[in-house]
């Protein structure tokens, strides 16, 4: 069986999320309606949906990713009824909505775990893992949480362990029980029959455990002192990653097929493997489309990217996201030391356009905006809490959205932010943004406008994938448009063999103020480049 297009290969989407993107109500956290009011903002980027990270009621001990109920919407976010309000606009400007489904774990303070902690014969007494003591009263095994320390937290109501994989306040959900599957199902279909496009899937290597709860074997590392985080000390062949995982992806699969047009969206882990892990749970079964990060905590090389183009066998159910909640913005962390971030900036718009499968830009990318830099007595993010300084989080990716420069916080709104508007972020504000016409914003648009009106670069195919140093070279081909994308990710001119016959036609492409135009040798077999240069074309028969 031949798994057919969606709607999603080839879209453009941006993650929205809520609590930095825009505060309405004044109480310093974003919500719902201010999602309703930067939409248009969204729409005029040229992009196809929206993600919206976590808006449901929670503790915000991980900031709407420790979900207390997944049928409704946190009272600081606005009401259902907002919620309907953002769907209808955005149809209403031709965008998508994607929204969270969070499926491997809950807040602890989420009726469900509330049930399962009472006792071991209750309805929903298996509805989370639960693991009794060894007879030295020491946790089942010696799985970690990524956050830190075990994964483990002993339950004196149960007199047993329950297993969390990340903050202990969010037990993880035992999807080997059916009626559990079912109640995440059941979720997915109450938001279907609100008007939803589909489901960004949270954490989905971590669906499913060894059933015997054999402890993993350590990992090989090197070096003059362990890693930063314990987590690396363990090869993690049975605490996540299980066979059954496709077994619940079928589930929600089913349940999403009985509307038409809907879709999933899944986060993979950055284990080892992620392009096999991608090929199998991305089918007519699963799955539409898969993201990992791996290649956004990589060092931004020509190899890296080449091998994340040819390392699945499924290139078209890739969704490239170099940036989001979850890590460094790649205008920082990818910034070559003697690069200009304007040139960097358009590199990174010309690439993302011309990848293939879907790409997602995160809030703020579309500005250009750095990473935060921020005290240690401004974190939030729990994960930095425990590693700072060595690992500063992922709060400098979380901070808020820039919308005019001259209001306080920036535009973002009258009360104290929950986390600080960073005076680096405060010129590229949109508003100031939108009266340049070379300005970040502007060379994002073009970019996705190029995107959208070559069908090669959204549906195409990918092939011919070469990277020389620190050149990437790849074609995109749909019917007669065969385009030749040629990128230099250094810092330094470089160089790159042409090898077709007849003429080479360039495309326009975005540019910064003063940056090198790519240029070909007077023979017309090398291509000469300039520093952080893309050049795409038109191309004629191999020769």
């Amino acid at each position: 069986m031949t798994q057919s297009p969606s709607w999603l290969r080839g879209a453009a989407l941006y993650q929205i999320y809520p609590l930095s993107f825009r505060d309405r109500n004044g109480d310093g956290w974003g919500d719902l309606d201010g999602v309703l009011e930067g939409l248009e903002h969204v729409a005029s980027l040229g992009v196809d949906g929206v993600w919206i990270s976590p808006f449901y009621p929670s503790p915000w001990k991980d900031f709407g990713y420790d979900v207390a109920d997944h049928r409704a919407v946190d009272p600081r976010m606005g009401s259902l009824a907002t919620f309907d309000r953002v769907v209808e606009r955005a149809h209403g400007l031709g965008l998508k909505v994607l929204v969270d489904l969070v499926c491997g774990h809950t807040s602890d303070a989420h009726g469900w775990f509330v049930d399962s902690r009472r006792s071991r014969s209750g309805e929903r007494a298996d509805w989370y893992v639960w693991a009794d003591a060894k007879p030295d009263g020491t946790p089942p095994n010696n799985w970690l949480s990524v956050f830190g320390g075990a994964a483990w937290t002993w339950e004196p109501r149960r007199r047993q362990y329950y297993l969390h994989h990340f903050l202990s306040s969010q037990p993880a959900l035992n999807l080997h029980c059916k009626a559990a599957v079912q109640a995440v199902c059941d979720t997915a279909a109450f938001w279907a029959e609100r008007g939803v496009d589909g489901f960004r899937i949270d954490a989905v290597d971590f669906f499913a455990h060894d059933p015997e709860l054999r402890s993993n074997p350590p990992a090989l590392w090197s070096g003059a002192e362990p890693p930063l985080k314990p987590f690396a000390l363990q090869r993690h062949v049975h605490d996540m990653m299980h066979p059954s995982v496709t077994a619940v992806l079928a589930r929600l699969r089913a349940t999403i097929d009985r509307y038409p047009g809907r879709v999933l969206l899944g986060e993979l882990s950055s284990q080892p493997g992620a392009g096999q892990r991608m090929a199998a749970y991305c089918t007519p079964h699963g799955l539409h489309a898969a993201y990992t990060l791996s290649l956004a905590k990589q060092p931004f090389t020509a190899k890296g990217f080449a091998q994340a183009l040819t390392g699945t066998p499924r290139p078209e159910a890739i969704c490239w996201s170099l940036s989001n909640h979850d890590v460094e913005r790649a205008a920082s962390r990818w910034l070559p030391p003697n690069a200009d971030a304007r040139d960097f900036n358009a590199l990174l718009a010309v690439l993302m356009a011309s990848l293939p499968g879907t790409v997602c830009l995160y809030q703020g990318e579309e500005l250009a905006l750095p990473n935060a830099v921020l005290e240690q007595h401004q974190l939030r993010d729990p994960f930095g809490i425990t590693y700072w300084p060595d690992f500063a989080g992922r709060d400098g990716s979380r901070t808020p959205i820039p919308w005019r420069a001259d209001e306080p916080n920036a535009g973002f709104g009258g009360g104290e932010p929950w986390l600080p508007v960073v005076d680096a972020h405060v010129p590229l504000a949109v508003d100031r943004q939108e009266r340049a016409p070379d300005s970040p914003l502007a060379l994002w648009r073009t970019a996705l406008g190029l995107r959208r009106n070559h069908a090669a670069l959204s549906t195409g195919t990918v092939g011919a994938v070469e990277e020389r140093g620190g050149v990437l070279a790849f074609e995109r081909t749909e019917g007669d448009e065969r385009l030749l994308a040629v990128f230099n990710l250094t810092d330094q001119p470089a160089e790159h063999p042409v090898r077709y016959k007849g003429e080479l036609s360039p495309l326009a492409l975005p540019r910064a103020p003063g940056a090198g135009t790519p240029e070909l040798s007077a023979d017309g077999r090398t291509l000469i480049l300039p520093p952080l240069a893309a050049f795409l074309a038109r191309r004629g028969s191999v020769g």
